[in-house]
């Protein structure tokens, strides 16, 4: 069994793997404009986010129905329960459905058939992020966060995500300030593709608890220095930085060096069914291509857990953390 840890830089709908897709398409009529799961999977060639996300937006037309979305999620909580993870905390898109008549509550209750019961048929517990497309307007994510109201029973926080560049977080001051109110916890997308300040941006405007990505951090030693001193983590997804272009090679990614400096780094799938791994697929290509070792990997585990959103259940935490510390890890060949 992997090490155990908690996900925290998911996208629900980047889980969509091309036999589903296929499927969902069939039972819903809707035409794909590839002849087979394995000429869509050559579609999975990114030159950088832009590409990935026209790919990503066209697939969602099969998701439909509540059974869609369940069945998405559930297809999810046994890859990631078969990698060791044992709290999730997953993002959805809203607006990408709402765009296509797809109603927040075919969305919310599609999913959370399956979340509500992920615990007891995969051992995992969850929460549920929805996040703002940072591309779309203010006002837009403004009304979603109104459509969402009857649904906070079963949504933790808020999150931004979809094109970064020319989308600087502070367009959603307004909309965080109003979640923030709701006492809903705060993340953000940063520092991928755009700039440090981003990352800046994020923490002072929005006032986020944990920043996605934040990559790009280690370009201005302030930020980082800020970032370790404050403790705000940052959900890093190594295997998608490298099919998105923002590192060029495993190799180069800076994780090392990150951890080295003190920063509160986890390890994530963002988009697994498009960028080649799941969580342990993801903490398997950083131990093997950047050397880190047992007591990293542990880290890294201990680091998820610790960035959760599980204040309302420390006792659910402790256990967690329990688990990591007295994970033995497999001997080397």
């Amino acid at each position: 069994m992997p090490v155990p840890k908690a996900e925290l830089h998911l996208h629900i709908e980047g889980t969509l793997e091309p036999e589903l897709a296929f499927a969902l398409a069939a039972r819903n009529g809707v035409d794909l404009p590839y002849a087979d799961t394995d000429a869509l999977r050559e579609a999975y060639r990114f030159q950088d986010l832009q590409s990935f996300l026209n790919l990503y937006y066209e697939l969602m037309a099969v998701l439909r129905t509540e059974r869609d979305f369940e069945d998405l999620a559930d297809a999810y909580m046994a890859r990631a329960a078969a990698q060791g993870v044992r709290h999730a905390e997953i993002f959805f898109d809203p607006q990408a459905h709402t765009a296509r008549g797809v109603g927040m509550n075919t969305v919310v209750d599609g999913l959370w058939r399956a979340l509500g019961r992920s615990e007891e048929m995969h051992g995992v517990s969850t929460r549920l992020i929805m996040c703002f497309l940072r591309d779309e307007s203010a006002e837009s994510a403004l009304a979603t966060l109104d459509a969402a109201k009857p649904h906070l029973d079963r949504i933790t926080g808020v999150g931004l995500d979809s094109a970064e560049v020319g989308h600087p977080p502070a367009k959603f001051r307004e909309v965080y300030e109003a979640a923030a109110a709701l006492g809903l916890r705060r993340v953000a997308h940063a520092g991928e593709e755009g700039p440090p300040e981003y990352i800046t941006e994020a923490l002072d405007v929005l006032g986020v608890e944990r920043v996605d990505h934040g990559l790009r951090c280690v370009e201005d030693p302030a930020l980082v220095e800020r970032l370790v001193r404050d403790r705000i983590p940052l959900t890093l997804c190594p295997l998608s930085n490298v099919r998105l272009r923002a590192v060029d090679t495993l190799a180069a990614h800076p994780l090392p060096a990150m951890l080295d400096a003190g920063l509160l780094c986890t390890v994530n799938s963002d988009d697994p069914a498009y960028f080649g791994g799941y969580a342990g697929d993801n903490f398997d290509a950083v131990r093997d291509t950047l050397g880190l070792g047992p007591e990293r990997l542990r880290e890294l585990a201990r680091n998820s857990f610790l960035a959760a959103f599980l204040d309302d259940d420390e006792e659910r935490r402790g256990r967690y953390l329990a688990e990591v510390e007295a994970y033995v890890f497999p001997q080397s060949p």
